[in-house]
């Protein structure tokens, strides 16, 4: 589980090195993002693999556009950071990086579309 703080914190150091505003749009959206990677229905994970958390994260961060600015650039760094929290990372160039988080922002790319790239550039550290 990711806490809400580190992602704050994440935020606020991310605004801090590359601009923006800082601040929470909106608190709900923000821990609706954090916590659907985790949610369970009838005891059962609804994203049981690392990947389908980490696209149920990108996709929620990006789509809620919780904070009042940088919604992809922390969409993108908290799905890496818990891929490396978890002994994986993302073998991609930086123009397919930023193409993919460009393309979910656009609603473009749909769950399954999102957890599919992240299985194909996916990487055990």
């Amino acid at each position: 589980m990711i806490k809400i703080e580190e992602v704050i914190n994440i935020h606020d150091i991310l605004i801090e090195r590359f601009g923006g505003s800082h601040g929470i749009r909106d608190n709900n959206a923000l821990e609706s993002a954090i916590k659907r990677p985790f949610m369970t229905f009838d005891q059962k994970e609804l994203y049981p693999s690392q990947t389908e958390k980490a696209a149920a994260l990108i996709e929620s961060l990006i789509s809620n556009h919780p904070f009042l600015d940088g919604n992809k650039r922390i969409g993108y760094v908290i799905m890496r950071y818990f891929l490396l929290r978890n002994g994986y990372d993302i073998n991609a160039s930086q123009s397919e990086k930023f193409e993919f988080v460009i393309k979910i922002a656009q609603g473009q790319l749909n769950f399954e579309q999102i957890n599919n790239w992240i299985s194909i550039n996916l990487r055990k550290l």
